[in-house]
């Protein structure tokens, strides 16, 4: 049987972003603690405020909401290495 297709997409994905060990070092220091690592809702908190939403199900339904988020999650890749620093 065909599984369904997901619901929300991206805010789903936020939500697995947000319980990543690496996204919450990011996240933290992106707000200033070096060398610290922020809780899944803290982190949760941080994309909320970047992607100025009040909830994370708000990214499928605000398409500016959304490309903050992929632009947020760009300069994570790029923060991890998986993708070059853009210029």
């Amino acid at each position: 049987m065909p599984s369904k297709p997901c619901a929300n997409p991206i805010a789903r994905r936020a939500a697995m972003l947000c319980n990543d060990a690496r996204f919450q070092r990011f996240a933290a220091e992106r707000e200033g603690f070096d060398d610290g690592q922020f809780s899944s809702e803290a982190s949760a908190e941080f994309l909320r405020r970047w992607c100025r939403i009040d909830s994370r199900r708000d990214l499928d339904t605000t398409p500016a909401a959304a490309r903050r988020c992929d632009t947020l999650r760009t300069e994570f890749d790029a923060w991890t290495g998986r993708i070059a620093r853009p210029h």
